[in-house]
């Protein structure tokens, strides 16, 4: 009978099995090649009598041959200790995501979205019917849910879909843009045809398409959509050879008639105080001469601009680019770090009167095709926090009227939609979103160029299999359906229109504990006192059955 510590409940065989052996006196390895060299030479001498068993001398000949060369490799002390069994370790880590999406992942659960979340997008982008079944799987009674208010007086649901004019009083071509759109995802970190899909669905659904500081492509281009340029710190499209911003090439490109705002990146939510991040597995010789850069390296953009180095030149630079382009809408994003620093731009705004036409908070909680683990998890303000504060800021120093707020980070649902205008903004940006009506299904493989939906790779036989007729309409079918569901809560909640969105429609899951505990405090033990102690014994009696 084998002995029950070799299968304990909750850990692999594998590993356990690996653990029994490092426990003896003797190591695995040295009985991995004992028990090696006997079972070849046995497989060998049977094969000697009996040829039809040749192939069990030469699979066990290699795995010893494989054994050997474990233990006297040195970089991997797992395969040196256990020779060939180590191998196993590799590949359970290796299918771990995969492992964890679909044998452990519950429908709320999954990171950054979850189960539930991705498959109303996957729904919504197929126009499929996106509804589920039996009741609501969230824990509705903790201060962790938020929920909408809604009215027993509903209001008309919409019929047009909203669309919200971007550009303040020093802007010559104001862009009328819909509440939602592409935030900002680089030729390179998407693959050629997730780009050219995105670009004719946002056509198709009159809605803007941001290039990702990656710079402007044909791929933006050739769909015929409308597009947002964005300019990081490397200045891709619109560079001097030593990487300084090249005024005349961003002129050319900026004048396109596709192009209709430019925003300038200062920070992404995901890695706010750290350059953009192209791993060179994605470099590839064509993404690296539209870049101006070295292909197949590592290609990071300085964490901070060379045009400007203090918000006297940051709002300068602001009006420089709005001249150039032509007086189309021109701002700025960024994830809130240091408060006082976006005061100061609120300040050099009002000094020079000079204003960017939109500005775009990205909170901490945005995503990213490559960063640092460091600052995806620990910099920045997330964006519920950062949307507040700057939409008071803004107010404040008598601004927020001439310009338009765009927020972006996890935007995915209406129900995100409404509770972002709450906070303070006019329109979203969506990445992921968009991504997941792509194929997305977040396996977490977008820095590897090992995507395999063909979204997030430059790998040309795996970006093949993304057929840009086909998703190009789930683009349009999920900004579609996803602006339909807001109107929807909008009107159930008895609000006409969107300008009528407040913190007010919202509450959190143990607000009526509190609201009970408020108004009715010891309500039993008055209850008793008055009564006696069989009044509510008396009570239970009076119900009817």
């Amino acid at each position: 009978m084998l002995n029950r510590t070799f299968f304990p409940s909750k850990q692999p065989f594998i590993f356990t099995l690996m653990l029994s052996f490092s426990q003896n006196s003797v190591l695995m390895r040295n009985k991995f090649l004992a028990y090696g060299i006997v079972l070849f030479l046995g497989s060998f001498a049977l094969a000697w009598f009996f040829h039809g068993w040749i192939w069990l001398a030469v699979v066990i000949g290699i795995v010893l041959l494989l054994g050997i060369f474990d233990t006297l490799q040195t970089r991997h002390t797992i395969l040196r200790n256990f020779p060939v069994l180590g191998y196993f370790r590799y590949f359970f880590e290796f299918i771990s995501p995969e492992l964890q999406q679909y044998f452990i992942e519950r429908n709320i659960d999954g990171k950054p979205f979850s189960r539930q979340h991705r498959t109303i997008a996957y729904e919504r982008s197929k126009n499929l019917e996106s509804t589920t079944p039996f009741g609501t799987q969230q824990n509705i009674t903790t201060s962790a849910y938020e929920g909408l208010r809604h009215s027993i007086y509903a209001a008309p649901i919409l019929t047009e879909l909203p669309r919200i004019t971007v550009g303040g009083a020093q802007c010559k071509q104001p862009y009328d843009a819909s509440l939602l759109n592409v935030s900002a995802m680089s030729f390179g970190a998407l693959s050629a045809n997730a780009v050219r899909a995105i670009n004719l669905g946002a056509k198709r659904g009159h809605f803007f398409q941001n290039t990702g500081e990656g710079g402007l492509t044909k791929y933006h281009l050739e769909g015929g959509g409308d597009i947002c340029w964005q300019i990081g710190t490397g200045y891709f499209g619109c560079r001097t050879p030593e990487g300084n911003f090249d005024s005349e090439k961003f002129r050319e490109k900026a004048n396109l008639p596709n192009v209709k705002m430019v925003e300038l990146k200062i920070s992404q939510g995901a890695k706010p105080g750290h350059g953009g991040v192209l791993p060179a597995a994605k470099n590839s010789g064509e993404i690296s001469e539209i870049r101006g850069v070295v292909p197949h390296t590592d290609v990071i953009s300085p964490p901070s601009h060379s045009a400007f180095s203090d918000a006297k030149g940051f709002i300068a630079f602001i009006a420089r680019l709005r001249e150039l382009c032509g007086g189309k809408p021109v701002g700025f994003k960024l994830c809130i770090g240091k408060t006082e620093e976006f005061i100061e731009l609120c300040e050099e705004m009002n000094r020079q009167n000079i204003y960017p036409d939109f500005i775009t908070v990205d909170g901490a909680e945005g995503g990213t095709g490559a960063a640092p683990l460091e600052f995806v998890d620990t910099v920045g303000v997330p964006l519920e926090p950062a949307l507040i504060f700057v939409h008071q800021t803004l107010e404040k120093y008598g601004i927020r009227e001439k310009l338009r707020l765009i927020c972006s980070g996890k935007i995915l649902t209406g129900a995100s939609i409404l509770r972002a205008l709450a906070l303070g903004a006019d329109m979203c940006n969506s990445a992921r979103g968009f991504m997941f009506s792509l194929g997305c299904i977040q396996a977490l493989r977008c820095n590897t160029n090992k995507c395999p939906t063909g979204v997030a790779t430059q790998d040309k036989m795996l970006m093949k299999g993304l057929d840009v007729t086909d998703k190009k309409d789930r683009v349009y079918y999920f900004h579609e359906n996803t602006l339909k569901a807001a109107m929807e809560l909008l009107a159930g909640c008895g609000k006409k229109n969107f300008s009528e969105v407040s913190m007010d429609m919202f509450m959190k899951g143990d607000e009526f504990v509190h609201l009970e505990d408020l108004y009715f405090p010891n309500y039993l033990d008055d209850y008793t006192k008055v009564k006696g102690p069989d009044a509510l014994a008396h009570k239970k009696t009076g119900y009817r059955h």
